[in-house]
């Protein structure tokens, strides 16, 4: 059974430049004390639940620095080929953390070809940026003391 790519049926959205200032302010919003109405082709209206306000916000705040937005569940599941895609990295090396395990994966049922929660890759993902960062810091660090070689 072939697999269409789950990144390329996903809900992407690039930012217009237009309109950078208004997703400024949006994003600014404290999203507690937001409510978003949405007005229904009858003429009714319906307030977004919190969690919707929440990903509108947070993506207001992407859009407005220029970054795409795209739409997943996190428990969405990626094959390795995508996964790599996703982190920018290659799928041989992609397939070298899935067999050391640094990322979990799993078998599809009956077959050796495997799939990886995007909630993993995030996770990995996450982990990977908060060790660069503490490598940053050291030298930053060591930079910082004036050792002596």
């Amino acid at each position: 059974m072939a697999r269409s790519s789950v990144l390329a049926r996903a809900e992407r959205v690039e930012p217009n430049p237009s309109h950078q200032g208004a997703l400024a302010a949006t994003a600014r919003m404290a999203p507690e004390s937001v409510e978003v109405l949405v007005r229904t082709p009858d003429g009714g209206e319906l307030a977004l639940p919190g969690e919707l306000v929440r990903i509108l916000l947070a993506s207001a705040g992407e859009l407005a620095r220029g970054h795409a937005v795209t739409v997943l569940a996190s428990e969405v599941h990626l094959s390795p080929s995508e996964t790599a895609e996703l982190l920018g990295l290659s799928r041989p090396f992609v397939a070298r953390l899935l067999d050391a395990g640094d990322i979990p994966s799993m078998n599809l049922p009956g077959s050796s070809h495997r799939v990886v929660r995007l909630a993993d890759v995030l996770a990995f993902q996450q982990r990977r940026e908060g060790r660069r960062e503490g490598r940053r810091q050291i030298a930053d660090a060591l930079e910082g003391a004036d050792l002596p070689y």
